[in-house]
């Protein structure tokens, strides 16, 4: 069965991705559409010899799809999702509006596949720092019971999209040709800095982004009483986000068997000889569809604990690839009707 799909947001980073995995990943679709805002209506993007017309997103431009991805943000989710559920349309949602909804599933499909088969329409897409996270801890989960942990990402500017990668290029430029520079997106210089601010503060001292790990590991692993801890870092790298976790566990924990765990784990690949200097790298898994955990080490803090490090590109398993193996799912279970 071919599938008409939709892609709201198809103009900005996350977006581009999609219509590009659709592609490589042979996602059975008949039709495309392709919906922005008002600002890029009627403009063309091209693909693979093909050539679509991008069109305004109403609640009209939604009647006759089977799927449509949303990644447009928060704003134009919560306008347009439930109209577009109620035409019949599934949605999969990239943003943060429905992910802690208790009647949305929140999905990475190699960790909780089943959530899905219940869904009411709308089926959330993680934050993309969770969804790498919890690619390398759930195998270990699965082998020692995931207790709590504490992890430090390393965010690409990809992150903050099209724009996000411009700013840091064109800063690199400047401070090479010794000229002023100049930022837009980031609160403060990205070039040759790290910013440990990622998304809005909260009262408590943590950033939204921060409490997303939290909340978000928690759903998709169900685990009521994981404890989590997090500190979110944007870093002057282009592409794919990397996270030094320390993890307690509720069984006794060993390196090998951990390397097993994660060996046998589909969608992360192991990347652990430090004799030979290697070790999973943002450069190393841009444009990559596994993830790749590394550094693997009994923890010098929990008695059974182990130290780890995770990377993925964020624009593919921490958005868009993460979302299209949504829509694979929802095709191998039957549930598009």
């Amino acid at each position: 069965m071919a599938y008409k799909v939709g892609i709201l947001g198809a103009t900005g980073a996350v977006g581009q991705e999609i219509i590009r995995l659709l592609h490589e990943r042979n996602f059975p679709f008949s039709e495309l559409h392709l919906l922005a805002s008002a600002r890029s209506a009627g403009k063309t993007h091209k693909y693979a010899g093909k050539k679509w017309t991008i069109h305004e997103a109403t609640e009209a431009s939604f009647s006759g799809l089977d799927i449509c991805i949303f990644s447009a943000g928060t704003g134009q989710s919560l306008q347009f999702a439930e109209a577009a559920s109620n035409c019949g349309c599934i949605v999969v949602d990239n943003s943060s509006a429905f992910r802690m909804d208790p009647n949305v599933p929140l999905i990475v499909p190699e960790v909780n596949p089943n959530a899905i088969d219940d869904h009411k329409g709308i089926i959330a897409n993680p934050n993309c720092s969770t969804a790498i996270t919890l690619m390398g801890l759930y195998p270990l989960h699965q082998a020692f019971g995931l207790k709590r942990f504490i992890a430090s990402t390393y965010q690409a500017v990809s992150g903050s999209g099209a724009a996000g990668l411009a700013e840091l290029e064109m800063q690199t430029k400047a401070w090479c040709n010794g000229e002023p520079l100049k930022r837009e997106v980031f609160p403060h210089q990205i070039a040759f800095n790290l910013i440990p601010h990622v998304d809005s503060f909260e009262e408590d001292g943590y950033t939204r982004e921060e409490m997303k790990m939290f909340h978000e590991g928690k759903k998709i692993m169900g685990i009521d009483d994981l404890r989590v801890t997090c500190t979110c870092v944007r870093v002057p790298v282009l592409r794919a986000h990397c996270i030094s976790i320390s993890a307690e566990f509720e069984r006794p924990v060993n390196v090998q068997s951990a390397h097993s765990s994660i060996q046998s784990f589909q969608g992360v690949e192991l990347v652990d000889d430090p004799r030979h200097l290697k070790y999973p790298m943002p450069l190393d898994y841009s444009e990559i569809v596994p993830c790749a955990v590394g550094r693997i080490r009994k923890d010098g803090v929990f008695d059974n604990g182990l130290a780890l490090w995770v990377t993925g590109d964020q624009l593919w398993k921490g958005a868009a690839l993460n979302a299209i193996q949504i829509a694979e799912l929802l095709h191998t279970k039957d549930l598009v009707k």
